[in-house]
């Protein structure tokens, strides 16, 4: 018996099995597909769990807004890639770590001030 904190063993996996309930059931397959993308989420560190959480969520998103599924899977291809190949994206982390972090910090150029100083600043007026 397999451990619950285990991933599961991806050799286990039967994609004929599953593609069959997606066409005769559908409902039933998409429970099995949230109780495996829930139990993932479950077994997330702490501290990654809301991010992926977000990005579960923004997938959902797109799979239903969809035309079709060949749709959807096509948008979520080019998010993945974007995130990878895109501004700001894996690739250019990885090349050029400076170069991200000071792109990061130029557009955090928002000042940060106390409830008292913004009241303040709003009495004084422009």
């Amino acid at each position: 018996m397999k451990d619950a904190k285990q991933p599961p063993d991806h050799a286990d996996f039967d994609f004929d099995k599953w593609s069959h309930i997606a066409k005769i059931d559908p409902e039933q397959f998409e429970k099995m597909r949230q109780y495996l993308i829930d139990n993932l989420l479950e077994q997330a560190p702490d501290h990654l769990r809301q991010r992926l959480e977000q990005q579960q969520w923004q997938i959902d998103q797109i799979r239903r807004q969809a035309a079709n599924p060949l749709e959807a899977c096509i948008q979520i291809s080019q998010r993945m890639w974007h995130s990878v190949y895109g501004e700001q994206g894996l690739l250019m982390a990885l090349q050029e770590p400076g170069k991200l972090l000071q792109s990061i910090s130029n557009n955090n150029t928002g000042k940060i001030v106390s409830l008292g100083e913004f009241r303040t600043i709003k009495k004084e007026g422009p």
